[in-house]
């Protein structure tokens, strides 16, 4: 019986490797050098609703899905955020996570605008994000973040930036990107459509059209929240809703989408 429950349990350790230990802190690597902790945090933004951030010739253009309940007031955009004038966040993953990254960046932003008496570059204050991020992922008794952030503004020269932060501590410079559920469908999506001279409506006309693309919901625009940042104002604006529906009205019949 004893040689029976060994058995049993060397063949448990071999189907559960996460689970023999190495998963429950985050500055344990496993044999195959794997950070379970960071992994999990990585699998909470897949399973996040889409977010989507586009480059156009006059600005940025950020949007999200967003699934308000039927009772819920859903004036305020949850997964969009303004971080300075000139710069925005989409999110997509554990959102309370977002809000307390976005608070960080806020503080970094005015902290640097006091200091220099100018506004800050975009990726000074995604690489600062992104630092938080993978301090995380070494020092015991923390949790990474839950949370992936698509952050893109106008910098001083004018110059549009857009990136992609991760619960890893990874930063990338992107003309298009998606995160969240259905994100591989919608960066293939991406990667046909996008084109480098495309203006601001554009760019919206394809972000719409991406969320359509990995939503359920393939009418109306309830569940589509979008946020703009142009070159020349650059003032972070949210798209109103009459706006987006023009926006959805050409996506349809520009990028037709199949109802599931």
């Amino acid at each position: 019986m004893a040689r029976l429950k060994l058995n049993f349990q060397s063949m448990k350790n071999e189907l559960l490797p996460a689970q023999q230990g190495y998963d429950r802190a985050i500055t344990v690597f496993s044999p195959d050098g794997r950070l379970y902790q960071v992994e999990y945090a990585l699998e909470t933004v897949r399973r996040g609703t889409i977010a989507v951030g586009v480059k156009a010739k006059e600005g940025i253009v950020i949007a999200v899905e967003e699934k308000p309940r039927k009772l819920q007031i859903s004036e305020t955009a949850q997964k969009i955020f303004q971080v300075d004038d000139h710069i925005g966040v989409a999110a997509a993953g554990y959102i309370p996570d977002a809000r307390s990254q976005v608070d960080n960046a806020r503080f970094f932003s005015q902290s640097n605008k006091l200091i220099y008496a100018e506004p800050v570059d975009v990726e000074t204050v995604v690489k600062h994000l992104a630092d938080q991020c993978q301090q995380f992922t070494q020092y015991a008794g923390v949790r990474p973040f839950g949370v992936a952030l698509i952050i893109g503004g106008i910098d001083n020269n004018n110059q549009t930036q857009l990136f992609l932060t991760d619960p890893s501590g990874t930063y990338i410079s992107y003309d298009a990107v998606s995160i969240g559920s259905g994100s591989d469908q919608v960066t293939e999506f991406l990667e046909k459509n996008y084109k480098a001279d495309f203006s601001i409506d554009d760019a919206s006309v394809l972000a719409t059209a991406s969320i359509y693309l990995a939503s359920d919901d393939k009418e109306g625009t309830q569940h589509i929240r979008m946020a703009q940042i142009k070159t020349d104002t650059k003032q972070f604006e949210i798209v109103s809703d009459q706006t987006i529906s023009n926006y959805a009205k050409t996506a349809k019949e520009k990028y037709p989408i199949e109802k599931s």
